[in-house]
Formats: C-alpha cells, sequence, structure tokens
C-alpha cells in the first residue's frame, strides 16, 4: 500500500488519495510518485472502488518534483514511473481507467499541471498558482504537459504557459478549460469529494465505457470510440445495472448499482 506521504482513504466507492509532505510543499520525490501509482493502481484494480479524489494537505498542493532526488535519477535512465502500475500521468504507463476528481490549492506548479491534464475533473480554490516551470530550469516537461497541453488547452494558451514558465491563476485555468470549477480557499476537497461521490453513485459499467470511449474518441479518433461503443453496447445493455436503470426509472426513484 502507498508509503508515507501518500495517503489512502476509502469512504463508500471513493478513494481519497492524500498528498502529505506539506513541510516541503508537498514536492514529489521517487518514493512519493512511486506510492501515488499504487494508490492509483489500488483505484484502477479494486472492483469495490469507482472513483478516486486526489487532494493535498496544507497550504499547497504540489511545488512539483523534488529535482535533488529525482533528476539525477531520470539523467541515469531510471523510469519515471515504475514498470507494473497504474501511471498517475498516463504516459509512461497505463492510464487509470477510472474517473479521478483532482482538488489543487496554493501552489500547483509543474507535475501539478500534468495531473491535472490526466484528471478526468479538476477543482481549484481561488488561491491556486499555476506554473509549468521546466524551461525555466534547463529541462523539459515529462509527465504530459508537452503531449496534453496543446490538445486540452488550445495551441495558443499552451505555448504560453509551456514556452515561459508564467504563473497564471484559477481565473485563467478555469478560462482555458484547465479546471472545471473555482471554489473558496478550504473548500476544494469537499466539492471534489461531492462530484466524485456524484459520479460513484451512478452505473459503473456505464461510467466506465463513457470515459473509454470519450477519451478514445479524444486520443485516438472518432472511429476507435465507436468500434468500443459497438462492442461494449449488448453487454452493457443486458446488465444488472441496466435492468436497474430502467425498473428506478419506472419507480421514479434513485438507482442502486452494483456494477455487474
Amino acid at each position: 500500500m502507498p508509503a508515507e506521504n501518500i495517503t489512502t482513504d476509502v469512504r463508500g466507492h471513493v478513494l481519497h488519495i492524500g498528498i502529505t509532505r506539506p513541510e516541503k510543499r508537498n514536492a514529489f520525490d521517487r518514493a512519493m510518485n512511486t506510492a501515488l501509482a499504487e494508490a492509483y493502481h489500488l483505484l484502477a484494480t479494486d472492483d469495490g472502488l469507482r472513483v478516486g479524489v486526489v487532494y493535498a494537505e496544507g497550504d499547497h498542493f504540489s511545488a512539483g518534483l523534488d529535482l535533488a532526488d529525482v533528476a539525477p535519477a531520470i539523467a541515469a535512465g531510471e523510469p519515471f514511473s515504475p514498470e507494473g502500475l497504474t501511471d498517475p500521468y498516463g504516459i509512461w504507463g497505463p492510464a487509470c481507467p477510472k474517473p479521478v476528481v483532482l482538488a489543487v490549492q496554493g501552489i500547483a506548479f509543474t507535475l501539478s499541471i500534468e495531473l491535472a491534464l490526466a484528471a478526468d475533473i479538476v477543482v481549484a480554490a481561488e488561491d491556486v498558482r499555476f506554473a509549468q516551470l521546466e524551461v525555466a530550469r534547463g529541462i523539459v516537461p515529462f509527465g504530459g504537459a508537452t503531449v496534453r497541453a496543446a490538445r486540452h488547452l488550445g495551441w495558443g494558451n499552451a505555448m504560453r504557459f509551456l514556452l515561459t514558465a508564467e504563473e497564471f491563476g484559477a481565473t485563467t485555468a478555469k478560462e482555458i478549460g484547465l479546471v472545471q470549477d473555482v471554489v473558496a480557499v478550504g473548500q476544494q476537497h469537499e466539492r471534489a469529494t461531492q462530484i466524485a461521490e456524484t459520479i460513484a453513485a451512478m452505473a459503473p459499467l456505464g461510467v466506465q465505457a463513457t470515459l473509454r470511449q470519450a477519451r478514445l474518441s479524444r486520443d485516438v479518433g472518432i472511429d476507435a470510440a465507436v468500434a468500443d461503443m459497438q462492442e461494449s453496447l449488448h453487454g452493457i445493455m443486458t446488465s444488472n445495472d441496466a435492468a436497474e436503470g430502467v425498473q428506478s426509472f419506472l419507480e421514479r426513484r434513485s438507482g442502486t448499482f452494483t456494477g455487474s
């Protein structure tokens, strides 16, 4: 299970993944990066878990990588994300097949943006300070920003922040689509939890198929998404959850879904 500085807490069908190194502004060393991958892998592989919430303790989400620990290892050829686990960045290994809601606050530099780009919904506190600082440190982003930012945020928006290392706040982040909800400081985890619990109450097979097909359409192409839809539709429509969905509709109540 995840080690020190990365915590996991199961609440119903939601896995809360906490980043807990506030004395270092939650900067990630290699052990934390591995522990985060372990937590994502738990979410990916445990059938009882339907949604993940990633949040950070303290005033800041993360100052980014602890370069003194990480940079020499990467320069020596070590993998950034451990093999055999789910990759939180969805770049160096398989991405999590279940929805992830990210809650950010304060300083949210470098890998913070890349985790946001890899997440499905992002909630930001009003005080958030984003920055993709790698070019100012003589390196390049390697957690997905160079791959995803232009597609997610638009070319000009992506280049503005990738190539200048300038900071930007919650208002700009929402305008360009990096975050979906902005809340008062201290409310970001609660709001992310509300969203996650809403998703967790939906039919898991339908949620995962929807997420998978949306990602295929975005990342591979419409034909791949259509093929997946055609292949998976019969199984979903004949599932227990589909029957429960119809019955709950007829009885004018919320459905109780089992993922079967």
